[in-house]
């Protein structure tokens, strides 16, 4: 079978070099190849930085008119808008997601250039009075080339956002995608030059990461990394970044708790619990893996949380179904070497939903919603991430205990809490160490304008919101002496 090579983007155009070595991209749901990326290397990285570094300092895109600027931002913005079925179609495709959560995904991309494009004009310095006699203002500039190293779990919308707020402050960007999922991030990079992006100021080279991701980690005319993944590779590229002395935004993924108390909505909590575990099929770093459940409430609450769990239909991404397959073999490998694991420490382990009847599927790496109850804080799925659709469930006796057992991870990305007692919630929400804690529900509804981020091993910067964008720029004093008389 013949396959397409996808091309890399370089200086406002796709480069498909049929002499360059490539890599299959497979197709999660069936376990067949659909098409080919280019493996960039160190030369095709270079290339993309030159481009990012000379549109840079040629001023076509940072000395820009604010305004104009934005206007950009917000057409690539409608662009994307009137692409959604394309891009998702290759999401959902790319990813294993389900074709409804991927369009999702793509509006919450379009929202980002948006968000960011409006915000153009509106970045502000102070003036300090410092002392009579001088007059100190500061400015918020852009670093130059911004090194984007974007995740498989969710290309376009985790894409964007830092590929649009490093635009919006006025850097250029080289994005590495992640090997398993590319296809959607070269397209955005076409429409958003299209939509009338100066060449050179966004480019997409794919390949490895040890090949092409640490190429441009290291190229000295990166000035700034924004990476989402593993806490190995995290603090690989916090290394390789210390070399030439370059800030880098981490965000490193979680094993966070969903706290149910006795006085909660079980049926809403259970509802909750589920989707997010069944969201892209568990393989998002803030999903809620682990449930911490009042010892009173347990079984009752479990007992619904399942119920859910068997109506899930596995299937076709693109036909319907509540949930797709996870990215690659590996994965699912991975994935079940850790519920191997979970039962010989003597968690009970039962799986549920409906596994895909097509017989197009049967390869496809498909990992059934899976419960593993009575974890203790020792076992290793309740202190590692799994990245699959597993629920380790733990309780506990007394609002105490519940802060111990939530706390008691080397990760700090988020956190939930149902409860109908404010007072708690509010306490709660001090106690736990988390970037964002969510009380009755889960996550901010896709929202572009919430700060988000990890404490701990989870990593450090924020993005989204207005903090993201202040992340992509960097101060300047700049102090005026005058005469007093």
């Amino acid at each position: 079978m013949s396959l397409e090579n996808l091309g890399i983007f370089i200086d406002g155009q796709v480069m498909a070099d049929a002499n360059l070595a490539t890599i299959d991209v497979i197709n999660p749901a069936t376990a067949r190849p659909i098409k080919r990326l280019i493996r960039g290397q160190a030369a095709e990285v270079d290339a993309a930085v030159q481009s990012a570094r000379k549109t840079f300092e040629t001023k076509a895109w940072r000395r820009m008119p604010t305004a104009q600027r934005g206007q950009i931002l917000l057409k690539i913005s409608e662009a994307i808008r009137a692409n959604e079925e394309h891009l998702a179609t290759l999401e959902s495709t790319d990813v294993g997601k389900p074709i409804a959560q991927a369009r999702n995904d793509v509006r919450t991309t379009a929202r980002y250039f948006e968000y960011y494009g409006g915000m153009v004009d509106k970045v502000l310095g102070t003036t300090i009075p410092v002392r009579w006699g001088a007059l100190d203002m500061t400015l918020r500039e852009p670093y130059g080339v911004s090194a984007q190293i974007i995740p498989w779990n969710y290309p376009l919308s985790m894409g964007a956002r830092g590929i649009a707020p490093a635009l919006a402050a006025g850097n250029c960007v080289v994005a590495k995608p992640a090997e398993d999922a590319s296809l959607s991030l070269v397209e955005l990079a076409r429409i958003a030059h299209a939509a009338g992006l100066p060449a050179g100021a966004f480019n997409v080279v794919t390949g490895y990461g040890q090949e092409a991701g640490a190429a441009l980690v290291r190229h000295p005319l990166v000035s700034h990394v924004t990476f989402t993944g593993s806490v190995a590779t995290g603090s690989a590229i916090m290394k390789m970044a210390a070399e030439t002395i370059k800030p880098v935004s981490l965000e490193l993924g979680g094993k966070s708790p969903n706290i149910v108390f006795a006085d909660a909505d079980l049926a809403a909590a259970a509802a909750q619990i589920a989707r997010v575990i069944v969201l892209n099929s568990g393989q998002t770093c803030n999903t809620c893996s682990r449930l911490l459940v009042d010892k009173s409430i347990h079984d009752t609450l479990l007992e619904q949380v399942l119920t859910k769990f068997d109506q899930v239909r596995m299937g076709d991404p693109l036909g319907g179904a509540d949930m797709g397959p996870v990215i690659s073999a590996k994965q699912k490998k991975a994935i079940e070497g850790f519920l191997a694991t979970a039962e010989q420490d003597g968690a009970t382990m039962t799986r549920h939903g409906h596994p895909p009847e097509d017989s197009n599927l049967r390869d496809g790496f498909f990992v059934r919603p899976t419960v593993l109850n009575n974890v203790r804080p020792q076992h290793r799925v309740f202190r590692e991430e799994i990245f699959g659709p597993v629920l380790a469930v733990s309780s506990f006796s007394d609002e105490a205990e519940a802060v111990t057992l939530a706390n008691d991870s080397d990760y700090g990305l988020n956190a939930g809490i149902f409860t109908k007692d404010v007072e708690r919630a509010i306490r709660l929400a001090h106690e736990i160490q988390a970037g964002q804690i969510y009380v009755n529900g889960f996550g901010t509804g896709g929202s572009v304008e919430v700060p988000f981020g990890g404490m701990k091993k989870s990593g450090f910067n924020r993005e989204k919101g207005i903090e993201g964008f202040l992340n992509y720029t960097q101060t300047k004093s700049v102090t005026f002496h005058f005469k007093t008389e």
